[in-house]
Parts: C-alpha cells; sequence; structure tokens
C-alpha cells in the first residue's frame, strides 16, 4: 500500500478481487471463470469510456491480479475458462479513445505490459498444469481476439453476427495486435495468404470460416455453447496434475511504501536519483534462514523468501517503468547472506515437482523475464557486502554489464560470486534460453566451466575468467570507473540504447515471445509516433469522429 504521505501520485499494479471494476472471478472446482464485463466509466485515468467491453492498463491489471489468485489460492483449479458477462460481444479491444489520448510511452508500456500477462497465462498452461479456453460469446476484435490466441483453445459461438477480427490495419493504421499479428503466425500456423486478408478485413471472420483458417479451434450455436464449453474444460481439467485438495495460499498486500527516494519494500528497495536518472535496485537476500522442509514451505507461504521477493521485484519493476519514464539506467545490487540463498535455492530445486513451489518458481521466472524486456539499461555492481548468489545471480546475468571490486591487497574481504543448480535452466528468458546459455551463445566449453564452479564462491578473477562480470576494477579506481560508466550511458539517446538493447540481450535464435517483443520495440514503437497513425488527421486521432483518416502515401 501507499505511504499516506506519498509526495506524487503513483501507478499502482496491486489490486484484489473485492476492489476489481472490470472482472468476476468465480471457482467451481477445477473449473474456474474469468468474466469480463467492463465498467465504462472506470478508467484509470480520465478522458474515455471503456465502451463494448474494451479494456485499458486498469482492466490488464486486474486480470494480471486474478491470474496470480488462481495460481497460488486456488490449486484445485486445473482450467480457466475466459468469457464475458455481456450479450453478443466478448471483448472489443484496447479502447481506442483512450490510446488517442495517450501519450506515446503510455502506449507502448501498456502494449508491453499487456503482453506479459498473455504470455503468463501461455507460461502457466506450458509449465504449471492450469489450460485456458476462450469462451467468445460474442464479436472478439483486436486485442480482444489477442487475449482469446493466449488461451490454448478459442470457441467462438455461431449466432451468425460473432466474428474474430484484427481491424487495427483498417481502421486504426497501425500493426494489428503487436502479439495477436504473431500469434496468428508462430502459435496458430495461419496460412498466410488467409492471414493478410483476415488483418484487414473489418468485419472479421465468422465460425465456419475461422474454424477452416485456423483461427479459432470449435465453434457452437447459442443453444450448445455453454455446454461445448463446460465440456471441454473439464476435459482440459483432467489431464492436469495440480493437486484438488490441496490449501491455496493467499497473496496479501505488499508492504510498500512511496517517497521521493523511491519504492521500499521488506526485500527490495529502490532509490532513485533523478539528477543523474539513474535508480539504484538493492535486494536483499532472507535476514534468516528461509524454510527448507516442504511443511515449512507452506507453512510460510507468501512470506517465504523466493515468493515474497519475486513479487516485491516484480512490482519494483513495474513501478519504475509506469512512472519513472526518465529513470533511464537501473543499477542492480544486493546485500546479505549468500549461503541463505543457496541454502533457498536447495529447496527449490529438491522441491519444485510441488505445485506451490513450482508456482513459485514460475513466479520467479516470470518476474526475471521482466528484466529482459524493460527498455533502461541495466548495470550490475558487485561491490562490498553483496550477495550474488543462485537466485539472485540471476540480476547480474541479466545486466547489460556487470563490474566487480576486485581487492588484490586484500583477496579474504574481496565480493564473491556463487551459481547454484537454479542459474542453469529454471529461469528461461523469453527466448528459452537460461542466461548463462544465452551469454556464451549455447558453447559448451564456457558452460561446463561455469556449472562446475556451481557452490564455489568466485572472486573477481575467477568470476572474470568464468566470463560471469564484464570487469573487475580494483578498489583505488573503482569509484571513477564506476562513475564513468553511469555518466557516459546517461548521456546517450535513450531510444538508440532501447533498440540496442532489445537486440543484443537476445541472440541467435528466435522465438514466439522474442518477435513479439521485438515488434513491440521497433515496429509498433515506429507506427505509434507516425502520422498516419496518431497525427492530426491520422487514423488513430480521426477514429469515431466520422472524419476519414489523411495518409502520407510514402512507404517508408
Amino acid at each position: 500500500m501507499n505511504s499516506p504521505d506519498a509526495p506524487r501520485q503513483s501507478i499502482t499494479y496491486d489490486t484484489h478481487p473485492d476492489h476489481y471494476k472490470h472482472w468476476r472471478l468465480s471457482c467451481d472446482g477445477a473449473v474456474a471463470t474469468l468474466t469480463l464485463d467492463i465498467n465504462e466509466d472506470g478508467g484509470i485515468k480520465p478522458g474515455y469510456k471503456l465502451k463494448l467491453n474494451s479494456y485499458d492498463l486498469g482492466v490488464d491489471i486486474e486480470l494480471y491480479d486474478a491470474l496470480q489468485r488462481i495460481r497460488f489460492e486456488h490449486p484445485e483449479v486445473r482450467s480457466v475458462v475466459v468469457t464475458s458477462g455481456r450479450d453478443r460481444i466478448f471483448c472489443s479491444g484496447a479502447n481506442i479513445f483512450m490510446l488517442g489520448v495517450s501519450t506515446h510511452a503510455w502506449k507502448v508500456n501498456f502494449c508491453k505490459f499487456t503482453n506479459e500477462t498473455r504470455n503468463g497465462i501461455e507460461d502457466s498452461s506450458r509449465h504449471s498444469g492450469l489450460k485456458f479456453i476462450a469462451a467468445c460469446n460474442g464479436t472478439t476484435a483486436g486485442g480482444g481476439y489477442e487475449l482469446a490466441l493466449a488461451c490454448d483453445e478459442i470457441i467462438l459461438v455461431d449466432d451468425r453476427s460473432s466474428a474474430v477480427s484484427l481491424p487495427e490495419v483498417p481502421l486504426l493504421g497501425v500493426l494489428p495486435g503487436t502479439g495477436g499479428l504473431t500469434r496468428v503466425t508462430d502459435k496458430r500456423r495461419v496460412r498466410r495468404d488467409h492471414a493478410d486478408i483476415f488483418c484487414t478485413l473489418t468485419e472479421g471472420v465468422r465460425a465456419q470460416r475461422a474454424k477452416e483458417w485456423r483461427l479459432i479451434d470449435d465453434y457452437a450455436k447459442p443453444q450448445q455453447f455453454a455446454e461445448k464449453v463446460k465440456q471441454r474444460a473439464e476435459q482440459l481439467a483432467a489431464q492436469s496434475d495440480r493437486p484438488a485438495n490441496a490449501k491455496g495460499v493467499a497473496l496479501p498486500p505488499l508492504k510498500r511504501t512511496i517517497d521521493e527516494t523511491g519504492y521500499h519494500y521488506e526485500t527490495v528497495d529502490v532509490a532513485i536519483d533523478r539528477k543523474a536518472r539513474r535508480a539504484t535496485l538493492t535486494v536483499a537476500a532472507p535476514s534468516a534462514a528461509a524454510a527448507s522442509s516442504l511443511d515449512g514451505i507452506v507453512a510460510a507461504g507468501a512470506a517465504w523468501w523466493p515468493l515474497l521477493m519475486a513479487r516485491e521485484l516484480d512490482d519494483a519493476i513495474l513501478m519504475l517503468r509506469t512512472n519513472d519514464l526518465e529513470i533511464g539506467t537501473w543499477v542492480m545490487k544486493t546485500s546479505g547472506d549468500a549461503q541463505l540463498v543457496l541454502d533457498a535455492d536447495a529447496a527449490l530445486a529438491k522441491h519444485q515437482s510441488h505445485w506451490f513451489v513450482r508456482e513459485v518458481i514460475g513466479m520467479l521466472r516470470r518476474t526475471l523475464a521482466r528484466l529482459d524486456v524493460t527498455s533502461r539499461t541495466l548495470i550490475a555492481l558487485v561491490g562490498r557486502d553483496t550477495c550474488f548468489a543462485g537466485t539472485l545471480a540471476e540480476l547480474l546475468l541479466a545486466a547489460d554489464r556487470g563490474y566487480m571490486l576486485a581487492l588484490p591487497d586484500d583477496p579474504a574481504q574481496e565480493p564473491k560470486i556463487a551459481l547454484s543448480e537454479m542459474n542453469f535452466g529454471s529461469y528461461p528468458m523469453v527466448n528459452s534460453q537460461y542466461r548463462i546459455a544465452a551469454r556464451f551463445y549455447g558453447e559448451e566449453a564456457p558452460i561446463a566451466a561455469a556449472k562446475a564452479s556451481i557452490g564455489k564462491p568466485q572472486g573477481a578473477a575467477a568470476a572474470l575468467e568464468l566470463g560471469l562480470v564484464t570487469a573487475t576494477p580494483d578498489d583505488l579506481d573503482w569509484e571513477d570507473e564506476i562513475r564513468i560508466v553511469l555518466e557516459e550511458r546517461a548521456s546517450l539517446s535513450p531510444d538508440a540504447l532501447t533498440a540496442m538493447e532489445a537486440n543484443l540481450r537476445f541472440g541467435p535464435g528466435e522465438t514466439m515471445e522474442t518477435r513479439v517483443f521485438g515488434r513491440l520495440s521497433a515496429w509498433q514503437n515506429w507506427i505509434f509516433i507516425r502520422p498516419n497513425a496518431v497525427g492530426e488527421a491520422g487514423a488513430l486521432k480521426v477514429f469515431g469522429s466520422g472524419n476519414k483518416a489523411k495518409f502520407n502515401w510514402e512507404r517508408v
């Protein structure tokens, strides 16, 4: 919760089902239902109405929270039905008037969070035994169809009017649903010519043809629709290994304070230097031994250090992204006892097949992946009293550069880096590679050398030889060298840095997710500043006014 004397207004990402304005979550045994029934007057910002079940960031924040509740508080749930509480409309997508009045940065960050939430649906399907059905009981357009595409299966009502569509090209002059366009090709394997027609049809494609073109999995007449969805949800639930009788783990509100110096949590601290345009994120190891037995882990619940830290780091990343746009460099630090982190990692590895531990690993995986797609420079500093061990070493591996203090005259006091089993496959990036493998482009020798060091603290010279850090200034040069690095970075174009970092973080090999975020960082970013979309006579600006967009016809 916010400090009552917080000096500035911030968008926050925490909520609770009791406070939802737009979603209803209900659980019936193994099947949960998420019903979208958007409050038109409940926008997260003033200036637009959320008509036709269209959404904004506030709607997506609730969806993200609901998914977290299902993962942790309802282990008995094995399949999730996503549907609408409105007749003849599932979801018309992102609210166009919201996009029309939003800043460029707001639009792009909104799209990024939306895609991360949808990726999270697919992540839970892949790793957690949760399966999702989009029960499209009416028109499903734009971002509404993107949400459906993130589900494992799509069932559309065949009422002679409902259709699926990505109408952004003909209506708005922008890229068809950043993640939607990619999922149509990469996930659903819709043929190129069919996809070309589909993405230029304002009215979309109805049930029978949509199934023939692989845009949906099935359809049903209105009288049979509910029963078909119910049967399929039960069939998918029967395939899951989530426990039927386990007690869920409640997710209480985070203890967060916001003030002029930054954001402050129990295990994460964010100190903001606005003049230097820099934030220092310090993530703390457990203050005492974290529970290691399964009974102790479950009893600790949301207070178990790996989950508490993951939730707080996740929140800090989102807060900084949304509220602190000019803070272009994030300095990553750690503190505490490395052995306590390694012990927690050992518990994660030992009990990873248990539903709760599996969900905690998933939370860590998704949180760390947010760093990889964040348009900020990440610099890790391995200085005195740091704790880059095991899971916390992922912060170093996620950084664009890592600097480690060398103490040639006092090596016993040198900071150390220690890897654990969790660094070798538990936390893949969105390119499906774990960070050490991606760091060395899959080359066997350096990966094997790093793996051989598991559990063995490495000083500066050894860490440099293993390729875990960029440079190791000694104590005489440390302050000056780090100052120069940070000042130089702050002097560079943020646009150029975003493009460079996004390219360098993901090396050879593409996945659907890297294509989604690559298109978001480049194509959508570009389109959103072009006059054909957002100029005074651009398609996004004149939508709903009765006027026709005026395009610059040059192909660029």
